[in-house]
């Protein structure tokens, strides 16, 4: 019965929100404060268990990557589509899906989670597997160094029941990764979960350079005549082209094309691999019928990777003025690196919106990190965002020139729509200037729903 209460309550809430215009986190929010045990009992019912996709960097694309690739092996997947990774935004996802009686047509559930708000979650539902992507110098404001969310990372990890995905190249999940495997060793009947690594062959490591590697710092690893290429991970990204790669999963390459964008998400494609792999391994909890991995399963997954496209502003390609208009999510140093270098600059018209709102992190001191020279050539047309004048700043010292500069991001759009016609664009935003930005093109050309 509190099953059938919440879900009517959260129902009629979303309906009442979506009638006023509200947020589509409200439900989530109401029924969290009626009804504190919802999501666990929902959640505890599939039987593949939790998958929960955590890190600074890549939580949305790569939790897209791990849903279709387990619904291409007939899979039936809860997610939080939308991308709101707080608890009530998950909570928010249940309601809307789930029947009157609060039952949810799903196996398994796949959920983004912030580093923070986590928290709150593992107090209530405790991951079956768990991936942790990254540490990077992201939204400093709200954790205060990189140790801090190193920490709650590890907490998820320690939460986990059966299975953990890190990334090796990242020292700090790494390091999550290792003692996860010594309390395991030590036999202290804790039920350490099963853990697994995703990673680069040594000859990507320079094109993926970490925060440390900022300041000349030699990359640990790099295959040298004394150093020999590292042994591989269980999926070892080794091979990078034109929306197409190389994976290295149990000794056999499988290439692949792909319709992700940026560099950045290709490596991401690993840790959805070895997540999906790992998923599959362990198969459902007792009492459910198998769907394990065999022989023929991971080149089933590279075809269904092949297919994935990019998640809401992360290479997001719409069209507009019949030219290709590109949407690239910046959020600290790495990424936007990455970003310049995943992308030709030749021949596009270039925007750049900064804003600095929560969700973004305060301080945009970390653009002063970024290297701007390849832009030079063909220059900024358009710099916006509540930050805009720091960023074209930042431009200058770098000799790229930046033709208009105008804080208002509707203003701005609308001229560089008419300065550029004609020409592909592409725009690299924060978070918030990227959906303010959809919400505006949406009313230019057809933009696809958060996904």
């Amino acid at each position: 019965m509190r099953d059938v209460l919440s879900a009517v309550v959260g129902k009629a809430v979303r309906q009442a929100a979506r009638l006023r215009g509200g947020g589509s986190a409200l439900p989530g929010l109401v029924v969290e404060r009626l009804d504190p045990g919802f999501l666990a009992r929902v959640l505890g019912r599939l039987p593949h268990g939790v998958v929960a996709v955590s890190g600074t960097n890549g939580k949305t694309t790569t939790t897209k990557m791990v849903v279709e690739m387990l619904e291409a092996q007939g899979l039936r997947v809860f997610t939080n589509r939308t991308g709101s990774n707080f608890s009530r935004g998950v909570v928010a996802a249940a309601i809307q899906e789930c029947s009157l009686s609060g039952e949810l047509d799903a196996d398994v559930a796949v959920l983004e989670l912030d580093e923070a708000h986590a928290m709150y979650f593992i107090d209530r539902v405790k991951p079956r597997f768990t991936l942790l992507l990254n540490v990077l110098r992201d939204q400093l404001d709200r954790f205060g160094e990189i140790d801090a969310t190193a920490k709650l990372l590890q907490r998820i990890a320690d939460a986990t029941t059966e299975g953990l995905v890190v990334n090796r190249e990242d020292r700090l999940v790494a390091a999550i990764g290792e003692r996860t495997r010594a309390r395991e060793a030590s036999g202290d009947g804790s039920g350490r979960p099963d853990v697994r690594e995703f990673g680069l062959s040594s000859a990507l490591l320079s094109t993926f350079p970490s925060d440390d590697d900022f300041h000349g710092t030699p990359l640990a690893g790099a295959a040298t005549a004394e150093a020999p290429e590292r042994p591989d991970a269980d999926v070892t990204l080794v091979e990078l082209g034109d929306h197409e790669a190389v994976f290295r999963m149990g000794g056999t390459d499988h290439r692949t094309g792909l319709k992700l964008e940026g560099l950045y998400n290709t490596f991401n494609a690993a840790a959805a691999l070895a997540t999906v792999r790992l998923v599959l391994d362990a198969g459902p909890l007792p009492g459910h019928p198998a769907r394990q991995r065999d022989a023929d399963t991971d080149e089933a997954l590279v075809a269904a990777l092949a297919e994935v496209r990019p998640a809401f502003g992360r290479g997001e390609r719409l069209q507009l003025d019949g030219q290709p208009l590109e949407l690239v999510l910046v959020k600290n140093p790495a990424g936007f690196r990455l970003g310049l270098a995943s992308f030709d600059p030749a021949g596009v018209a270039a925007m750049i919106a900064i804003n600095d709102q929560y969700a973004d992190g305060r301080d945009m001191s970390w653009l002063w990190d970024v290297d701007f020279t390849s832009l030079a050539g063909e220059g900024v047309d358009t710099v916006s965002g509540t930050r805009a004048w720091d960023m074209a700043l930042r431009l200058e010292h770098d000799d790229v020139p930046v033709a208009h500069v105008d804080e208002d991001l509707g203003r701005a759009l609308s001229g560089f729509r008419e300065r550029t016609g004609g020409r592909p664009r592409r725009i690299y935003c924060t978070y918030t200037a990227m959906l303010e930005l959809r919400k505006a093109l949406a009313e230019l050309t057809e933009v696809e729903d958060i996904w």
